[in-house]
């Protein structure tokens, strides 16, 4: 893999309405660079517009059901995605391994509890780059990020000139492979961030290992197949912090725009405050009601492909709120990048065929990185004719 980069020079400018942005003055690796300056959600969520401005407004069709939002918090479901008790699965218990093998098939997504991860850590994460996000914008541009590996600080998903965006700012980082995880590009403020995200990654990676074993063998495979499958020790991990301002029309604008993970498994941390997740379910979108210390985790495609479409990769939103910020934590436990992923030999036959070819997720990811999230457009194309 050629890591070898262009040097990006960022020159920090403002907008008629005295926002920052960022423009690049060089390309970036393979020439990829934003299409436009960009403009930081919460330096709009803090110029404390009346409305919100074109370039985020949705169309009528992808808006969130104003119905849902009652008192400036969605209105609680009728149904929730299914909570998994890891330590009652792991004491034999019938009843959680089929809840856990149906919430595969049926939702792609599901909550972990005593999964093993210290509360007190959870917390610690959160807070920290909640306390990033709360810097001065000075203090955040220096971590600025380009498309060509998106790590860094960064408002948008997708270089296609004018396309709407998405109210959410964020912040992505690597953990593995090793040779990728440079805590230079790492915040340092607050001061305790680096410690506690390290420590906050080693423990995800290990709950990835277990998730993997679990699904693994739920499938009828042998519990290491899906880790090998994904490149024994050799896995890739890493971590997008999402930041979700206040936003003054919350009815017209996501926070992030309908997708499926392209990755593996996804071990969410949620905002233990505010809700905002929402996976759709039929033709309607469940806002997730998270557990107390409780992990959403979510199905990416990659899992959908390795298992031929036996379990499903979940389309997922997040819609904003008025009145209060959001935060939340999501760690990609990925397969190694370049190797190929196809359906495991175990669960094909004569009358289940392969569903996908062989495609490197390096290859595969780079459709949401180009085009942004496009709900589960991509998989479903990918499917072999």
């Amino acid at each position: 893999m050629n890591h070898q980069n262009k040097i990006t020079i960022k020159k920090e400018t403002t907008d008629k309405n005295g926002l920052n942005t960022m423009s690049d003055q060089d390309n970036t690796k393979n020439g990829i660079k934003w299409p436009e300056p960009t403009i930081r959600v919460q330096s709009l969520a803090e110029s404390n517009l009346a409305t919100v401005p074109d370039r985020y407004i949705k169309p009528p069709s992808e808006r969130p059901d104003q119905t849902i939002i009652i008192n400036h918090q969605p209105k609680t479901a009728a149904i929730n995605i299914p909570v998994v008790d890891l330590n009652s699965l792991f004491s034999g218990n019938e009843e959680e391994k089929e809840r856990i093998s149906e919430a595969c098939r049926e939702f792609g997504f599901f909550q972990v509890i005593n999964h093993g991860v210290r509360p007190e850590l959870m917390e610690a994460a959160r807070e920290a780059w909640r306390s990033f996000f709360n810097l001065p914008v000075e203090a955040k541009e220096v971590y600025s990020n380009s498309p060509s590996t998106y790590e860094g600080y960064g408002s948008r998903l997708g270089v296609e000139k004018g396309a709407i965006l998405d109210w959410n700012d964020y912040y992505f980082l690597h953990y593995l492979p090793l040779v990728l995880k440079d805590l230079n590009k790492w915040p340092s403020l607050p001061s305790n961030i680096r410690e506690v995200m390290d420590e906050y990654g080693e423990e995800l990676v290990k709950l990835g290992e277990i998730l993997a074993r679990v699904l693994s063998s739920n499938l009828g495979l042998k519990e290491e197949q899906l880790q090998e499958a994904f490149g024994g020790e050799d896995v890739g991990a890493c971590m997008r912090v999402n930041y979700y301002p206040k936003c003054p029309r919350p009815e017209l604008a996501l926070g992030l725009s309908p997708h499926s993970d392209p990755g593996g498994i996804t071990i969410l941390l949620p905002d233990d405050k505010v809700v905002g997740l929402q996976v759709r379910y039929g033709d309607t979108w469940i806002t997730v009601n998270s557990h107390p210390h409780a992990f959403i985790v979510n199905l990416g495609d990659q899992i959908q492909i390795l298992s031929n479409s036996i379990y499903k990769s979940s389309e997922h939103r997040v819609i904003v709120n008025s009145q209060k910020e959001r935060v939340s934590l999501a760690f990609f436990y990925n397969p190694k990048s370049d190797i190929p992923i196809q359906p495991l030999q175990q669960l094909v036959t004569s009358t289940n065929p392969p569903l996908y070819p062989p495609m490197s997720f390096d290859e595969y990811r780079l459709f949401i990185r180009t085009q942004g999230p496009r709900g589960k457009s991509y998989v479903e194309s990918h499917i072999s004719t």
